[in-house]
């Protein structure tokens, strides 16, 4: 909001196909860099907010009708059912850490870092990758919601509904 009360309307950053890319292919020097970045490109692939990946259970992917892999689940936010189709590059990252430690013994889809560590080394990882935008988990979101979505000719309404959204004019915002 602005002081006068009213709110501002926000350029929404994203990332675009190159820059997807860039942080797909790029060699980072270390686990936690690399587990960030995953955690991060899971999330460009999803749409899923970060607690929602946090909390995404192995029973939350299902094979649906199309005998294709979904993630079914609510959004914590708005408990909102959401179903979203695994596209390659999500299913890659689950395949890559099922036998993490951690992930078997949390119980859940993938290793947990806390969304203010993933901020921190998002950070590290842009300038790595010479990605001049503020990187934050939430970009992940809108990135999803662009570049992976909108721009593949998905409709405005099913991007809402894979987003969680209860009203299409918050999709519009991103």
């Amino acid at each position: 909001r602005s002081r006068t009360g009213r709110f501002q309307k926000t350029e929404r950053d994203f990332l675009i196909e190159d820059e997807i890319e860039t942080l797909e292919t790029v060699k980072l020097p270390n686990d936690r860099l690399d587990k960030s970045r995953d955690l991060f490109l899971f999330s460009c692939y999803t749409g899923l907010a970060y607690t929602d990946m946090a909390n995404l259970h192995p029973h939350n992917i299902i094979i649906g009708i199309d005998r294709e892999y979904w993630i079914k689940t609510s959004r914590q936010k708005t408990n909102t059912k959401i179903n979203v189709p695994l596209l390659p590059q999500a299913l890659a990252i689950l395949d890559k850490y099922k036998k993490h430690p951690m992930v078997i013994e949390r119980g859940r889809a993938l290793p947990y870092m806390s969304n203010q560590k993933i901020n921190d080394y998002l950070k590290e990882i842009a300038t790595l990758c010479g990605i001049n935008k503020n990187m934050t988990f939430h970009l992940a979101r809108h990135t999803f919601a662009t570049t992976i979505t909108l721009n593949n000719g998905i409709p405005l309404e099913t991007v809402s509904k894979m987003l969680g959204h209860t009203k299409l004019s918050t999709t519009q915002i991103y």
